[in-house]
């Protein structure tokens, strides 16, 4: 699996184990990503995995690294993703 596969694959269980927000994002902790099976069974680098996600501003969370155990608690953010080039598009054009 390719970086692009994989920041997809998280992108999934993110929508999967987190809580969706009000403004279109949804919210996980690194902990219940961490310690969930699938997650472990799909991952086999998880912490790498989310830092490219970062680096490619799909998700958000403080710091650089997460480790196990002390970084539990961390949120991770998975943006809202925008709409179509097309859809926003047509919906400029109806306003």
């Amino acid at each position: 699996m390719n970086v692009d596969e994989e920041i997809q694959k998280l992108e999934e269980e993110i929508h999967r184990l987190g809580s969706r927000q009000t403004d279109g994002s949804y919210k996980v902790t690194f902990g219940v990503l961490f310690n969930d099976d699938r997650c472990a069974n799909i991952f086999e680098a998880l912490v790498g995995t989310l830092r490219a996600a970062k680096k490619r501003k799909i998700v958000a969370f403080e710091g650089e690294l997460l480790l196990q155990g002390v970084h539990d608690k961390v949120e991770i953010t998975l943006r809202p993703t925008p709409p179509p080039p097309q859809a926003a598009a047509a919906t400029a054009a109806s306003s």
